[in-house]
């Protein structure tokens, strides 16, 4: 089911919390803003936020001759996404599943999802180094993986664990694209100042310490949260913040990248 899709991206970190979920879902919007036709797999089963952040939990998955059809964000079908959270009744269910169980649906979703042409798949994985990023690696072994952007923020502790996060994809043999700092200092809704609320530059430092590039810095912004829900792109309704500025760097090294 992926020999149609061009590029395969992982967004990956050791640490949970660190905003690779909203990363993966605005990185997604931002490349089909750019005319690309996009899939976005969510195999954190355990916490899938993907359908909330789309505003699509209502939505449900069907089936056809090809398997599985995702769930379109809207009629031009640019967007295509696919989530346990369909699967799911209602938000507060947990999925509660040993590793084998784990493993047989995060399989499923990388073969028998009809995502038919893709320009980009973006894989939004759980955090660790455990069972279920070990599965996807097995499954993608036959097709071309572009590479991982890995998600951080700038304490200490968070980097601790994206260190392993790194360490992981150098044994498994995973390209890293970028390393993504995240909630690196709070922009004020009324003066668009920025303060250092936890530290900053960890990001960088660890990209340095990796000899892997740095892909940018992306602040905590109420007005970004605020399109949580809705679907919406943060490079189309707010077309001149920073986080929309380093989304649109990103997309542009990722098409370097993928020519």
């Amino acid at each position: 089911m992926l020999d149609k899709v061009k590029h395969i991206i992982l967004v990956l970190s050791g640490k949970g919390g660190v905003g690779k979920s909203t990363v993966s879902t605005q990185l997604a919007l931002t490349l089909a803003e750019a005319d690309h036709k996009v899939g976005l797999l969510d195999i954190d089963l355990c916490g899938p936020s993907v359908p909330y952040l789309l505003g699509l939990e209502d939505r449900d998955v069907h089936q056809c001759d090809e398997g599985w059809v995702p769930v379109y964000t809207s009629a031009e079908k640019r967007l295509a996404v696919m989530s346990i959270g369909f699967l799911l009744k209602n938000r507060s269910d947990a999925v509660i599943w040993r590793g084998p169980k784990k493993t047989a649906m995060i399989k499923q979703f990388l073969e028998d999802v009809n995502w038919d042409e893709l320009d980009y798949l973006i894989i939004d994985t759980p955090p660790g180094t455990s069972d279920e990023h070990i599965t996807v690696m097995e499954c993608l072994k036959t097709v071309r993986t572009e590479g991982a952007i890995i998600v951080t923020t700038p304490q200490e502790m968070a980097l601790e664990d994206v260190r392993k996060e790194v360490t992981f994809c150098k044994k498994t043999g995973i390209p890293i694209l970028g390393i993504v700092e995240n909630m690196s200092g709070f922009v004020c809704p009324n003066c668009a100042e920025c303060t250092n609320i936890f530290s900053s530059g960890g990001g960088h430092s660890l990209a340095e310490l990796a000899k892997v590039p740095h892909l940018g810095t992306l602040p905590i912004d109420p007005r970004v949260g605020e399109l949580a829900g809705t679907g919406k792109a943060c490079v189309k309704e707010l077309p001149d913040c920073t986080t929309s500025e380093v989304l649109r760097e990103l997309v542009r090294t990722l098409t370097t990248v993928g020519q």
